[in-house]
């Protein structure tokens, strides 16, 4: 009967997910510090995606996973087989099993893998001594069995009618312990409870029985293990008896890491001896469901309807303010104290549910290292990445939005920045090169920075390419400040890479980056000077919900501008600007701005001014402009919700919001208009 594992599929990719992710992270970290690096949480994960697989039911994810287990669990105690062909292998072991998990998770097959498989066990064999190695819970001929073997009491131990090995079969490894114990060994009654609140109460058993199989043979399991496989575990509790020469106190402690899994009692069998309570000192596994509840899981659909549940109470909370200025005097006193306190209430949710949603950064900087370290290779060169205060929280939107953008920037980094040994051993440099990512917090942003020591950006050939592209003139490029003309490597096209290579080079990207930064609310600075490297910073804002906006007038129109883009507001009487051919410029800071009208860029028809108007200094793709507008109507903080279709399609616009007069403003998008 196939039995219908489906309702586990998502606990089980995601969790897979995130120890082969840990993993992977881990083995480069091995690699550079073998005699450092712990192997033992390797093992665990390893071992616990083996487990997780062969219980739903993929054997050749399992084969697969137990094969780099024991290899792992052979390096453990040899660090000198940490060579960079075994990390190569274990990394595309690891390759392979994400690999796998995307299948599953997208309803595909998961396909064999014979040639990593056997390439795995010939490594194996290398390095594991077959004589007197013990039968292995896996065996590559026969594929999962399950750690259950039906041996009568007091009997020698035999492998049934079904097992299709041969009682002579060659060990797969020595990584686990026999499954065919001998029977003098002592017995034990093992019972087991699962925690009431267990999302996945079949999986978590069998892990749980996965963890017994290593201390010696499993009997009279009850329930049965297919009932098990299928989740029916009446009450939550599993009786079995264990045939181990282990002590009492290790049956105990074999299920410890096991999570929503306890040992209820351990009895020794033609013993007299009542169930004895846990020694003391001994770790208590969580008893009931409302303690293992202190941490769940969470789907990120329900955190987004949840936060966009909060943006209309933060809504309707200003609309009632709106319609209070209109009450009598004489009541207005209460109702605004009313909604006061209903806006404290809504405002103190909101932070709540923001922070359920933040996210550590580590969450992204820990899946660089497995990149840099294939970049480095594929390029010939040696470097170490380092990096500090990944602990810092961003949304969990801007947090995803960053993942292409900052793998990009380190692309760019090593490929381009670091330097050949051969040219760094001329510049009197370390023939390693270094990349560092730090991250900080700056009251309500956060600076995301990545650096290289490497060759640095030549200024000169990045005024000449843009020039030569038409973004710019000549006089133009020579007003540029030394920051401004680093960032026309955003310009698409724009590249001063000596050679092309199939990672970067085609001055395709920077512009994405530069995009993909700004969508979130962030700014990108790029610094650099040559033979010292290059600075890549990025300043982010902690969400992506509430922004502070400009609410400015074009004729009868209002729209938004985020804050965060404005660069500054002044007044200028329109007989103070240059004329330049059909335009006009602004004097600023100490340079001169070409002015745009918002007007013109929105088709809108605004307003005559005769004398003064206001402007907005912004920054746009090309450098800085100063954009005329009618009015300027103050800040405002207001709750964002993306467009629709096809208010998606139209370039220029990020998103809407709704004013406490119940009025909806467009979110400009100005550099992007600036360029359509």
């Amino acid at each position: 009967m196939t039995l219908d594992m489906s309702k586990y599929l998502a606990l089980f990719v995601s969790e897979a997910t995130d120890h082969l992710d840990a993993l992977a992270h881990e083995l480069v970290k091995l690699e550079k510090q073998p005699e450092q690096t712990s192997v033992d949480s390797m093992f665990r994960h390893a071992h616990s995606v083996k487990g997780m697989a062969a219980a739903m039911g993929y054997e050749h994810m399992a084969a697969i996973a137990h094969r780099l287990e024991d290899l792992v669990d052979a390096i453990r105690s040899d660090r000198s087989l940490v060579t960079r062909e075994s990390v190569d292998l274990l990394l595309s072991a690891t390759d392979a099993l994400l690999g796998q998990v995307r299948a599953a998770s997208e309803g595909n097959e998961v396909e064999e893998a014979p040639e990593l498989e056997a390439e795995l066990a010939a490594c194996l064999a290398s390095v594991v001594a077959p004589p007197g190695a013990t039968t292995s819970l896996l065996d590559s001929s026969a594929g999962f069995r399950p750690p259950v073997a039906p041996v009568a009491t007091g009997s020698a131990p035999a492998a049934s009618s079904s097992d299709p090995r041969p009682a002579s079969s060659t060990p797969a490894s020595s990584a686990m312990p026999a499954m065919w114990a001998d029977s003098s060994a002592p017995r034990f009654t093992v019972k087991l409870r699962i925690a009431s609140g267990c999302q996945a109460p079949g999986p978590r058993a069998f892990l749980a029985l996965k963890r017994l199989a290593k201390l010696g043979s499993i009997f009279d399991l009850n329930p049965a293990m297919e009932e098990l496989r299928a989740g029916k575990i009446s009450e939550g509790l599993i009786s079995l008896e264990l045939e181990t020469g282990s002590s009492e106190s290790s049956v105990w402690g074999s299920l410890d890491s096991v999570a929503e899994i306890e040992i209820a009692s351990v009895v020794a069998l033609e013993s007299t001896r009542q169930p004895r309570k846990r020694p003391i000192g001994h770790p208590q596994s969580p008893p009931t469901g409302q303690e293992a509840a202190k941490t769940i899981r969470i789907r990120t659909e329900l955190l987004d309807y949840f936060l966009d549940t909060v943006g209309e109470l933060i809504l309707a909370t200003a609309q009632v303010r709106e319609i209070g200025k209109g009450v009598p005097l004489a009541l207005r006193p209460a109702l605004e104290e009313g909604v006061d306190r209903l806006h404290g209430l809504v405002k103190d949710l909101h932070e709540k549910v923001m922070s359920a949603r933040m996210t550590p950064l580590s969450t992204l900087t820990d899946r660089l290292p497995r990149p840099a370290r294939d970049i480095a290779r594929r390029r010939g060169k040696d470097v170490d990445l380092a990096v500090a205060g990944a602990e810092v929280e961003l949304d969990r939107t801007i947090v995803e939005s960053l993942s292409d953008p900052v793998l990009h920037i380190l692309r760019n980094c090593i490929d381009h920045g670091i330097e050949s040994k051969e040219e760094r051993a001329l510049a009197k440099k370390s023939e390693r090169g270094n990349v560092q990512i730090s991250v900080r917090r700056d009251r309500d942003r956060v600076i995301l920075e990545i650096e290289d020591d490497g060759r640095g950006m030549d200024a000169e050939k990045l005024r000449t390419a843009a020039i030569e592209r038409g973004f710019l003139t000549q006089q133009a490029a020579s007003r540029l400040s030394h920051k401004e003309t680093f960032m026309l490597s955003c310009l698409p096209g724009v590249s001063t890479a000596k050679d092309v290579s199939d990672i970067s080079g085609r001055g395709v990207g920077m512009d994405a980056v530069k995009r993909a930064v700004e969508e979130v609310g962030g700014t990108l600075e790029i610094d650099s000077e040559r033979g010292r490297g290059t600075r890549f910073s990025l300043q982010l804002p902690l969400t992506v919900s509430v922004v502070n906006l400009m609410l400015v007038g074009i004729g009868e129109e209002i729209v938004g501008v985020p804050v965060a883009k404005v660069l500054s507001a002044l007044e200028v009487d329109s007989n103070a600007l240059s004329k330049k051919g059909d335009g006009a410029l602004l004097r600023h800071s100490r340079a001169v701005l070409p002015v745009r009208h918002l007007s013109d860029l929105l088709g809108i028809p605004g307003a005559e001014h005769a004398g003064a108007r206001p402007y907005l200094v912004m920054e746009a793709e090309s450098g800085k402009v100063a954009l005329a507008v009618d009015k300027l109507l103050g800040q405002e903080e207001v709750v964002l919700k993306t467009l629709s279709r096809p208010l998606d399609l139209i370039p220029g616009l990020s998103g809407v919001t709704i004013l406490g007069t119940g009025r909806p403003v467009f979110i400009l998008d100005v550099p992007r208009l600036l360029v359509t």
